[in-house]
């Protein structure tokens, strides 16, 4: 499917993914992507165009109620020029129709990325005799590897081993549902990221990453250099709370509570001016946790609800020359001074049209003005 100066959407489709018929590719209408970072599932939508009698409606309605036929996987790849960037590594979970004019009916197919295969069967009481969290997430990550799924596992700094004399962990819930867990008990964050080729996913199960080299400017009101079709920023300081964990006193067992910043070497400021935390989250379930244990738990929150400044936009693949990820650094200019430098990227939902495509996105950092001289192009 050609969607706009020379960019490809490919298809595959299928148990095992496979080039489709021309039918179904000539049926393809549009597309949408909606990817976050990672507190939430990446899912798609694809609308086709089709007869009322046309078989597609049955094979769709059939994969995607689950009647008996394998599930259907879905991977969209977009090619710019000579790169190919995977946009969707998925399964259909969901198949609607649509009347239509003329005979000619709506096909809607919607779908989450691979871990909606991590969602489906409870396997609760499994046990992780000595295993760390990090390893417990790498031993249920390991069973979707014939699906392409790489893991890339961070452990945290209390990533130590239960003695099985005094515990034996056991997971509680889905696969994917024990994961979210054990990422939101070390402070971490879990996604699956397609590529780097396509039928390939990034597992990610680590600390969240402000840092590294940014994406292209998105550059607003500055003529023929502007790459975006509309951007705009608010500041929200309530937004901004500072955590307060615990300590118990060894001898005492009295509490101690410390404020816990939301600045870390992975979460530096991107806003030179950071306004004053108006509320303050007293973090109680803290107390009975090891010091270690407790100061990562603060440390997550903190990051989790520093961040102050938030934009949104869209703008034109075609203009803009690349696709804009999610999960990575942007630099912005022309926003004006409060609102220039550098953001972390959010959200980005792709809308995908033969002959237009267009991406949403949203941005989030810490304060006002930027900590850098000049913005990185």
């Amino acid at each position: 499917m050609s969607t706009a100066n020379g960019i490809q959407l490919s298809l595959l489709i299928g148990p095992v993914p496979v080039a489709p018929p021309r039918e179904v590719v000539d049926a393809l209408a549009s597309v949408k992507v909606e990817m976050g970072a990672g507190d939430s599932q990446s899912g798609f939508e694809m609308a086709f165009d089709l007869p009322a009698q046309s078989l597609l409606r049955t094979l769709f309605l059939i994969t995607g109620g689950g009647g008996g036929v394998p599930m259907m996987r879905v991977v969209l790849s977009v090619r710019i020029g000579a790169v190919v960037e995977p946009i969707v590594d998925g399964m259909v979970t969901h198949v609607d129709t649509q009347p239509g004019a003329g005979g000619v009916g709506r096909l809607v197919v919607r779908g989450k990325d691979l871990s909606a295969l991590m969602d489906v069967v409870e396997i609760p009481g499994l046990p992780f005799p000595a295993m760390p969290p990090s390893a417990r997430v790498l031993l249920i990550l390991a069973k979707y590897a014939a699906l392409g799924v790489v893991p890339m596992v961070i452990p945290g700094i209390v990533d130590a081993p239960p003695l099985p004399t005094d515990r034996i962990p056991a997971q509680k819930g889905s696969d994917y549902a024990y994961i979210q867990q054990l990422a939101r008990s070390a402070g971490h964050v879990f996604y699956l990221e397609p590529g780097p080729a396509p039928g390939t996913s990034r597992a990610y199960w680590g600390p969240e990453i402000r840092v590294g080299a940014p994406q292209p400017a998105l550059t607003t009101a500055m003529d023929a250099l502007t790459n975006v079709e509309n951007l705009s920023f608010n500041f929200d300081k309530e937004k901004k709370t500072i955590p307060v964990v615990f300590f118990q006193e060894p001898n005492s067992k009295a509490p101690i509570g410390i404020p816990i910043p939301d600045v870390t070497p992975l979460n530096p400021p991107l806003g030179l001016v950071p306004p004053l935390p108006p509320k303050v989250e007293f973090l109680n379930d803290t107390a009975h946790l090891g010091a270690a244990e407790a100061l990562m738990r603060g440390l997550a929150y903190a990051g989790q609800h520093s961040d102050s400044v938030f934009g949104s936009g869209q703008l034109d693949v075609v203009r803009y020359g690349r696709l804009l990820k999610p999960r990575r650094l942007v630099g912005v200019r022309g926003a004006g001074l409060p609102f220039d430098g550098l953001y972390y990227v959010t959200r980005v939902s792709h809308d995908i049209q033969r002959g237009s495509y267009k991406q949403n996105f949203s941005l989030a950092r810490n304060g006002l003005m930027s900590t850098l001289p000049t913005v990185p192009v």
